[in-house]
Protein backbone atom coordinates (compact mmCIF):
# COMPACT_ATOMS: atom_id res chain seq x y z
CA UNK A 1 0.00 0.00 0.00
CA UNK A 2 1.37 3.37 -0.95
CA UNK A 3 0.91 6.07 1.62
CA UNK A 4 1.20 9.69 0.57
CA UNK A 5 2.74 11.80 3.31
CA UNK A 6 1.96 15.49 3.15
CA UNK A 7 4.84 17.84 3.81
CA UNK A 8 4.77 19.86 6.98
CA UNK A 9 4.45 23.60 6.81
CA UNK A 10 8.14 23.81 7.62
CA UNK A 11 9.00 21.46 4.77
CA UNK A 12 6.92 23.37 2.28
CA UNK A 13 8.45 26.66 3.42
CA UNK A 14 11.97 25.30 3.11
CA UNK A 15 11.28 23.99 -0.37
CA UNK A 16 10.44 27.52 -1.42
CA UNK A 17 13.37 29.04 0.46
CA UNK A 18 15.85 26.64 -1.13
CA UNK A 19 14.42 27.13 -4.60
CA UNK A 20 14.67 30.90 -4.20
CA UNK A 21 18.19 30.83 -2.73
CA UNK A 22 19.76 28.18 -4.95
CA UNK A 23 20.63 30.59 -7.73
CA UNK A 24 22.66 32.90 -5.49
CA UNK A 25 24.49 30.29 -3.46
CA UNK A 26 28.19 29.99 -4.41
CA UNK A 27 29.20 27.14 -6.69
CA UNK A 28 27.95 25.47 -9.85
CA UNK A 29 28.01 21.98 -11.35
CA UNK A 30 29.11 19.39 -8.78
CA UNK A 31 28.60 21.88 -5.95
CA UNK A 32 25.00 22.48 -6.99
CA UNK A 33 24.42 18.73 -7.22
CA UNK A 34 25.90 18.17 -3.74
CA UNK A 35 23.70 20.93 -2.32
CA UNK A 36 20.61 19.34 -3.86
CA UNK A 37 21.49 15.90 -2.44
CA UNK A 38 22.07 17.45 0.97
CA UNK A 39 18.72 19.24 0.83
CA UNK A 40 16.98 16.03 -0.27
CA UNK A 41 18.58 14.22 2.70
CA UNK A 42 17.25 16.90 5.02
CA UNK A 43 13.73 16.79 3.63
CA UNK A 44 13.45 13.04 4.32
CA UNK A 45 13.24 13.73 8.04
CA UNK A 46 12.74 17.48 8.25
CA UNK A 47 13.49 19.35 11.44
CA UNK A 48 14.32 16.83 14.21
CA UNK A 49 11.66 15.93 16.74
CA UNK A 50 11.69 13.87 19.95
CA UNK A 51 11.21 10.78 17.82
CA UNK A 52 14.84 11.11 16.69
CA UNK A 53 16.90 9.63 19.54
CA UNK A 54 19.84 12.03 19.10
CA UNK A 55 17.41 14.96 19.38
CA UNK A 56 15.16 13.50 22.07
CA UNK A 57 15.54 16.49 24.41
CA UNK A 58 15.74 19.20 21.74
CA UNK A 59 12.63 19.06 19.60
CA UNK A 60 13.55 21.56 16.90
CA UNK A 61 10.21 21.33 15.17
CA UNK A 62 8.62 22.65 18.37
CA UNK A 63 11.42 24.92 19.60
CA UNK A 64 12.53 26.40 16.28
CA UNK A 65 9.20 26.25 14.50
CA UNK A 66 10.60 27.10 11.10
CA UNK A 67 13.77 28.14 9.33
CA UNK A 68 13.88 31.87 8.74
CA UNK A 69 14.55 33.31 5.27
CA UNK A 70 18.18 33.48 4.19
CA UNK A 71 19.81 36.71 5.39
CA UNK A 72 20.47 39.34 2.77
CA UNK A 73 24.09 40.17 2.02
CA UNK A 74 25.37 42.87 4.38
CA UNK A 75 25.12 46.44 3.13
CA UNK A 76 27.05 49.52 4.22
CA UNK A 77 24.77 50.16 7.19
CA UNK A 78 24.93 46.63 8.58
CA UNK A 79 28.69 46.49 8.04
CA UNK A 80 29.03 49.66 10.08
CA UNK A 81 26.99 48.10 12.88
CA UNK A 82 29.05 44.93 12.66
CA UNK A 83 32.27 46.93 12.82
CA UNK A 84 31.14 48.47 16.10
CA UNK A 85 30.28 45.03 17.47
CA UNK A 86 33.70 43.68 16.53
CA UNK A 87 35.43 46.72 18.00
CA UNK A 88 33.61 46.11 21.27
CA UNK A 89 35.15 42.66 21.59
CA UNK A 90 38.01 42.47 24.03
CA UNK A 91 39.73 39.36 22.80
CA UNK A 92 43.36 40.31 23.09
CA UNK A 93 45.81 39.97 20.23
CA UNK A 94 44.11 37.69 17.70
CA UNK A 95 43.86 37.53 13.93
CA UNK A 96 40.19 38.29 13.40
CA UNK A 97 38.32 36.89 10.40
CA UNK A 98 34.78 38.27 10.39
CA UNK A 99 31.60 36.83 8.91
CA UNK A 100 28.58 39.15 8.89
CA UNK A 101 25.18 37.48 8.41
CA UNK A 102 26.99 34.51 6.89
CA UNK A 103 29.18 36.48 4.46
CA UNK A 104 32.88 37.22 4.85
CA UNK A 105 33.60 40.90 5.56
CA UNK A 106 37.10 41.69 4.30
CA UNK A 107 37.10 45.28 5.58
CA UNK A 108 36.47 44.07 9.13
CA UNK A 109 39.06 41.29 9.00
CA UNK A 110 42.78 41.04 9.50
CA UNK A 111 44.05 39.45 6.30
CA UNK A 112 47.77 39.56 7.15
CA UNK A 113 48.59 35.94 7.87
CA UNK A 114 51.61 34.51 9.61
CA UNK A 115 54.10 32.35 7.74
CA UNK A 116 52.71 28.87 7.28
CA UNK A 117 49.07 29.98 7.40
CA UNK A 118 46.70 30.16 4.44
CA UNK A 119 43.17 31.57 4.51
CA UNK A 120 40.67 31.25 1.69
CA UNK A 121 36.97 32.03 1.49
CA UNK A 122 34.71 29.02 1.23
CA UNK A 123 32.58 30.89 -1.30
CA UNK A 124 35.61 31.44 -3.54
CA UNK A 125 36.70 27.81 -3.32
CA UNK A 126 33.19 26.57 -4.13
CA UNK A 127 33.03 28.91 -7.11
CA UNK A 128 36.39 27.77 -8.50
CA UNK A 129 35.41 25.36 -11.26
CA UNK A 130 39.07 24.36 -11.74
CA UNK A 131 39.04 22.72 -8.30
CA UNK A 132 37.63 19.20 -8.79
CA UNK A 133 37.35 18.59 -5.03
CA UNK A 134 35.41 21.76 -4.22
CA UNK A 135 32.12 19.94 -3.67
CA UNK A 136 33.81 17.69 -1.10
CA UNK A 137 33.94 20.67 1.26
CA UNK A 138 30.19 20.31 1.74
CA UNK A 139 30.31 16.60 2.52
CA UNK A 140 30.28 15.17 6.02
CA UNK A 141 31.11 11.79 7.53
CA UNK A 142 28.39 12.40 10.14
CA UNK A 143 24.80 11.58 9.25
CA UNK A 144 22.77 14.41 10.74
CA UNK A 145 19.87 16.27 9.15
CA UNK A 146 21.00 19.68 10.39
CA UNK A 147 24.45 19.11 8.90
CA UNK A 148 22.70 18.32 5.63
CA UNK A 149 20.69 21.54 5.87
CA UNK A 150 23.90 23.46 6.52
CA UNK A 151 25.57 21.91 3.46
CA UNK A 152 22.58 22.78 1.27
CA UNK A 153 22.51 26.47 2.26
CA UNK A 154 26.14 27.30 3.19
CA UNK A 155 26.87 30.80 1.91
CA UNK A 156 30.39 31.39 3.11
CA UNK A 157 33.03 30.53 5.65
CA UNK A 158 36.75 30.06 5.81
CA UNK A 159 39.17 27.42 4.60
CA UNK A 160 42.21 27.70 6.85
CA UNK A 161 45.44 25.76 6.59
CA UNK A 162 48.30 25.69 9.11
CA UNK A 163 51.37 24.07 7.58
CA UNK A 164 53.40 21.28 9.14
CA UNK A 165 55.68 22.48 11.93
CA UNK A 166 54.04 25.90 12.26
CA UNK A 167 53.58 27.40 15.71
CA UNK A 168 51.22 30.36 15.58
CA UNK A 169 52.18 33.35 17.68
CA UNK A 170 48.59 34.55 18.05
CA UNK A 171 45.17 32.87 17.89
CA UNK A 172 43.06 32.68 14.76
CA UNK A 173 39.62 34.04 15.55
CA UNK A 174 36.47 33.56 13.49
CA UNK A 175 33.91 36.18 14.51
CA UNK A 176 30.27 35.65 13.54
CA UNK A 177 28.17 38.82 13.69
CA UNK A 178 24.39 38.81 13.22
CA UNK A 179 22.78 42.09 12.22
CA UNK A 180 19.40 41.18 10.68
CA UNK A 181 16.09 40.47 12.39
CA UNK A 182 14.37 37.14 11.66
CA UNK A 183 16.97 36.00 9.13
CA UNK A 184 19.01 32.83 8.87
CA UNK A 185 22.74 32.53 8.15
CA UNK A 186 24.51 29.34 7.12
CA UNK A 187 28.28 29.24 7.53
CA UNK A 188 30.80 26.46 7.16
CA UNK A 189 34.52 26.59 7.90
CA UNK A 190 37.29 24.06 7.46
CA UNK A 191 40.52 24.15 9.45
CA UNK A 192 43.48 21.89 8.78
CA UNK A 193 46.30 21.83 11.30
CA UNK A 194 49.45 20.17 9.92
CA UNK A 195 51.80 17.74 11.64
CA UNK A 196 53.88 19.07 14.55
CA UNK A 197 51.93 22.32 14.49
CA UNK A 198 50.64 24.38 17.39
CA UNK A 199 47.67 26.72 17.13
CA UNK A 200 44.74 28.31 18.92
CA UNK A 201 41.37 28.68 17.20
CA UNK A 202 38.66 30.94 18.60
CA UNK A 203 35.04 31.11 17.47
CA UNK A 204 32.91 34.00 18.70
CA UNK A 205 29.20 34.60 18.10
CA UNK A 206 27.75 38.07 18.75
CA UNK A 207 24.93 40.29 17.48
CA UNK A 208 24.11 43.94 16.96
CA UNK A 209 21.11 45.51 18.68
CA UNK A 210 19.09 45.33 15.44
CA UNK A 211 19.40 41.55 15.24
CA UNK A 212 16.29 39.95 16.73
CA UNK A 213 14.98 36.40 16.55
CA UNK A 214 17.60 35.41 13.98
CA UNK A 215 18.93 31.92 13.33
CA UNK A 216 22.53 30.75 13.09
CA UNK A 217 23.44 27.47 11.36
CA UNK A 218 27.20 26.92 11.58
CA UNK A 219 29.53 23.99 10.93
CA UNK A 220 33.26 23.78 11.62
CA UNK A 221 35.31 20.88 10.28
CA UNK A 222 38.75 20.45 11.86
CA UNK A 223 41.61 18.10 11.07
CA UNK A 224 44.54 18.03 13.51
CA UNK A 225 47.75 16.37 12.32
CA UNK A 226 50.11 14.06 14.22
CA UNK A 227 52.21 15.43 17.10
CA UNK A 228 50.24 18.68 17.13
CA UNK A 229 48.54 20.86 19.72
CA UNK A 230 45.25 22.67 19.04
CA UNK A 231 43.50 24.83 21.62
CA UNK A 232 39.91 25.59 20.64
CA UNK A 233 37.77 28.21 22.40
CA UNK A 234 34.14 28.90 21.51
CA UNK A 235 32.08 31.68 23.10
CA UNK A 236 28.40 31.99 22.12
CA UNK A 237 26.88 35.31 23.17
CA UNK A 238 24.08 35.50 20.64
CA UNK A 239 20.96 37.59 21.27
CA UNK A 240 18.68 36.19 23.93
CA UNK A 241 15.90 35.48 21.39
CA UNK A 242 18.14 33.92 18.73
CA UNK A 243 18.45 30.30 17.70
CA UNK A 244 21.81 28.67 17.11
CA UNK A 245 22.46 25.20 15.71
CA UNK A 246 26.22 24.64 15.48
CA UNK A 247 28.29 21.55 14.76
CA UNK A 248 31.96 20.64 14.97
CA UNK A 249 33.43 17.61 13.22
CA UNK A 250 36.97 16.98 14.44
CA UNK A 251 39.53 14.35 13.46
CA UNK A 252 42.60 14.11 15.71
CA UNK A 253 45.87 12.50 14.62
CA UNK A 254 48.45 10.57 16.65
CA UNK A 255 50.22 11.85 19.79
CA UNK A 256 48.21 15.05 19.55
CA UNK A 257 46.63 17.27 22.16
CA UNK A 258 43.20 18.76 21.45
CA UNK A 259 41.71 20.98 24.13
CA UNK A 260 38.27 22.45 23.40
CA UNK A 261 36.21 24.84 25.53
CA UNK A 262 32.72 26.21 24.89
CA UNK A 263 30.60 28.72 26.77
CA UNK A 264 26.94 29.40 25.96
CA UNK A 265 25.05 32.32 27.46
CA UNK A 266 22.90 33.48 24.52
CA UNK A 267 20.10 32.16 22.39
CA UNK A 268 16.52 31.19 23.13
CA UNK A 269 17.36 27.83 21.56
CA UNK A 270 20.88 26.54 21.06
CA UNK A 271 22.55 23.27 20.32
CA UNK A 272 26.29 22.74 20.00
CA UNK A 273 27.06 19.25 18.80
CA UNK A 274 30.63 18.05 18.47
CA UNK A 275 31.70 14.81 16.80
CA UNK A 276 35.34 14.03 17.62
CA UNK A 277 37.31 11.07 16.30
CA UNK A 278 40.60 10.12 17.93
CA UNK A 279 42.11 8.61 14.81
CA UNK A 280 45.76 8.34 15.89
CA UNK A 281 47.38 6.49 18.78
CA UNK A 282 48.41 8.17 22.01
CA UNK A 283 46.35 11.36 21.70
CA UNK A 284 44.73 13.37 24.48
CA UNK A 285 41.36 15.09 24.28
CA UNK A 286 39.94 17.51 26.83
CA UNK A 287 36.48 19.07 26.46
CA UNK A 288 35.10 21.65 28.86
CA UNK A 289 31.66 23.18 28.32
CA UNK A 290 29.52 25.63 30.29
CA UNK A 291 25.86 26.60 30.03
CA UNK A 292 24.78 29.78 31.78
CA UNK A 293 21.06 30.05 31.04
CA UNK A 294 18.00 31.79 32.42
CA UNK A 295 14.44 32.72 31.49
CA UNK A 296 13.09 30.08 29.12
CA UNK A 297 16.37 29.46 27.32
CA UNK A 298 16.96 25.96 26.01
CA UNK A 299 20.59 24.87 25.56
CA UNK A 300 21.85 21.51 24.27
CA UNK A 301 25.45 20.34 24.49
CA UNK A 302 26.05 17.07 22.65
CA UNK A 303 29.46 15.42 22.38
CA UNK A 304 30.15 12.17 20.55
CA UNK A 305 33.71 10.90 20.96
CA UNK A 306 35.04 8.02 18.91
CA UNK A 307 38.09 6.22 20.26
CA UNK A 308 39.18 4.61 16.99
CA UNK A 309 42.81 3.79 17.89
CA UNK A 310 44.65 2.42 20.96
CA UNK A 311 46.07 4.35 23.88
CA UNK A 312 44.05 7.57 23.75
CA UNK A 313 42.69 9.60 26.66
CA UNK A 314 39.51 11.68 26.68
CA UNK A 315 37.98 13.86 29.37
CA UNK A 316 34.55 15.52 29.14
CA UNK A 317 33.59 18.11 31.72
CA UNK A 318 30.21 19.86 31.51
CA UNK A 319 28.87 22.51 33.90
CA UNK A 320 25.44 24.13 33.81
CA UNK A 321 24.08 27.00 35.89
CA UNK A 322 20.34 27.34 35.30
CA UNK A 323 18.00 30.02 36.58
CA UNK A 324 14.25 30.62 36.30
CA UNK A 325 12.76 28.17 33.71
CA UNK A 326 15.94 27.44 31.77
CA UNK A 327 16.43 23.96 30.34
CA UNK A 328 19.85 22.43 29.69
CA UNK A 329 20.68 19.19 27.93
CA UNK A 330 23.97 17.30 28.10
CA UNK A 331 24.43 14.27 25.88
CA UNK A 332 27.85 12.66 26.10
CA UNK A 333 28.68 9.52 24.19
CA UNK A 334 31.97 7.64 24.15
CA UNK A 335 32.42 4.95 21.51
CA UNK A 336 35.39 2.64 22.04
CA UNK A 337 36.17 0.62 18.95
CA UNK A 338 37.48 -2.95 19.25
CA UNK A 339 40.95 -1.86 18.17
CA UNK A 340 41.07 0.93 20.76
CA UNK A 341 42.72 -0.99 23.58
CA UNK A 342 44.08 0.95 26.59
CA UNK A 343 41.48 3.65 26.14
CA UNK A 344 40.98 5.98 29.10
CA UNK A 345 37.71 7.88 28.74
CA UNK A 346 35.68 9.73 31.35
CA UNK A 347 32.84 12.24 31.33
CA UNK A 348 31.31 14.29 34.10
CA UNK A 349 28.26 16.55 34.16
CA UNK A 350 27.48 18.92 37.03
CA UNK A 351 24.48 21.22 37.20
CA UNK A 352 23.60 24.01 39.58
CA UNK A 353 19.89 24.85 39.68
CA UNK A 354 19.10 28.33 40.96
CA UNK A 355 15.35 27.86 40.63
CA UNK A 356 12.85 25.08 41.29
CA UNK A 357 11.61 25.49 37.71
CA UNK A 358 15.00 25.03 36.04
CA UNK A 359 15.63 21.66 34.42
CA UNK A 360 18.50 19.56 33.12
CA UNK A 361 18.57 16.31 31.18
CA UNK A 362 21.75 14.25 31.30
CA UNK A 363 22.26 11.40 28.87
CA UNK A 364 25.66 9.69 29.22
CA UNK A 365 26.37 6.74 26.94
CA UNK A 366 29.28 4.31 26.71
CA UNK A 367 29.64 1.84 23.87
CA UNK A 368 32.73 -0.31 24.47
CA UNK A 369 33.95 -3.06 22.17
CA UNK A 370 37.51 -3.33 23.55
CA UNK A 371 38.64 -5.32 26.61
CA UNK A 372 41.49 -3.30 28.11
CA UNK A 373 39.84 0.05 28.85
CA UNK A 374 39.01 2.44 31.67
CA UNK A 375 35.78 4.32 31.06
CA UNK A 376 33.26 5.97 33.32
CA UNK A 377 30.77 8.76 33.72
CA UNK A 378 29.06 10.69 36.47
CA UNK A 379 26.49 13.40 36.98
CA UNK A 380 25.41 15.61 39.86
CA UNK A 381 22.59 18.13 40.20
CA UNK A 382 22.23 20.47 43.15
CA UNK A 383 21.51 23.93 44.47
CA UNK A 384 23.71 26.58 46.04
CA UNK A 385 25.09 25.48 49.40
CA UNK A 386 23.06 27.28 52.09
CA UNK A 387 25.86 26.99 54.66
CA UNK A 388 28.36 28.63 52.32
CA UNK A 389 25.85 31.36 51.46
CA UNK A 390 25.29 31.99 55.15
CA UNK A 391 29.06 32.11 55.73
CA UNK A 392 29.56 34.73 53.00
CA UNK A 393 26.54 36.81 54.02
CA UNK A 394 27.66 36.75 57.64
CA UNK A 395 30.79 38.55 56.44
CA UNK A 396 28.79 41.37 54.92
CA UNK A 397 28.29 40.27 51.32
CA UNK A 398 24.87 40.97 49.80
CA UNK A 399 23.02 37.83 48.73
CA UNK A 400 23.53 38.34 44.98
CA UNK A 401 27.26 38.90 45.40
CA UNK A 402 27.54 35.84 47.62
CA UNK A 403 25.68 33.76 45.03
CA UNK A 404 27.90 35.14 42.26
CA UNK A 405 31.03 34.09 44.14
CA UNK A 406 29.75 30.54 44.54
CA UNK A 407 28.69 30.34 40.88
CA UNK A 408 32.09 31.59 39.75
CA UNK A 409 33.73 28.91 41.86
CA UNK A 410 31.40 26.29 40.38
CA UNK A 411 32.38 27.07 36.77
CA UNK A 412 35.95 28.01 37.62
CA UNK A 413 37.49 24.61 36.88
CA UNK A 414 36.15 24.62 33.33
CA UNK A 415 37.26 28.22 32.76
CA UNK A 416 40.75 27.43 34.02
CA UNK A 417 41.11 24.81 31.28
CA UNK A 418 41.67 27.63 28.75
CA UNK A 419 45.43 27.82 28.33
CA UNK A 420 45.67 31.27 26.74
CA UNK A 421 45.46 33.95 29.46
CA UNK A 422 43.73 36.54 27.23
CA UNK A 423 41.13 34.06 26.02
CA UNK A 424 40.52 32.83 29.54
CA UNK A 425 39.80 36.42 30.50
CA UNK A 426 37.39 36.69 27.57
CA UNK A 427 35.41 33.67 28.77
CA UNK A 428 35.49 34.91 32.35
CA UNK A 429 34.22 38.28 31.12
CA UNK A 430 31.30 36.62 29.31
CA UNK A 431 30.44 34.66 32.46
CA UNK A 432 30.64 37.83 34.56
CA UNK A 433 28.32 39.65 32.13
CA UNK A 434 25.77 36.88 32.60
CA UNK A 435 26.12 37.10 36.35
CA UNK A 436 25.88 40.88 36.22
CA UNK A 437 22.50 40.79 34.49
CA UNK A 438 20.88 38.46 37.00
CA UNK A 439 17.82 40.08 38.53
Amino acid sequence: MNVAVAKTTTGATLDGTFAAARGRLPGTGSVTETRQRAFDAFTVGGLPTRRVEEWKYTDLRRLLGDVAPLAAAPDAATLAEARAAVAALKDGDTQKLVLVDGVFAADLSDLATENGVTVHLLSAVLANEANPARADLLLSKVNDVMLSLNAAFATDGLVIGVADGTELTKPLQIVHVATRPHAASFTRSLVQIGHKAKATLVETFVATEAAKAYQVHDTTVIWVGDDSDLQHVRVMEDAIDAASIASAIVTVGARTKFNTFSLTTGGAVSRYQSFITLAGEGSELSTNSIHLLRGQQHGDCTFVIDHATPGCLSRENFRAVLDERAHSVFQGKINVHQIAQQTDGKMMSRALLLSDDAEIDNKPELEIFADDVQCGHGATVGALDDSLLFYLRARGLPEKEAQALLIQAFVGEALESIVNDDLRDVAIGAAERWLGTRA
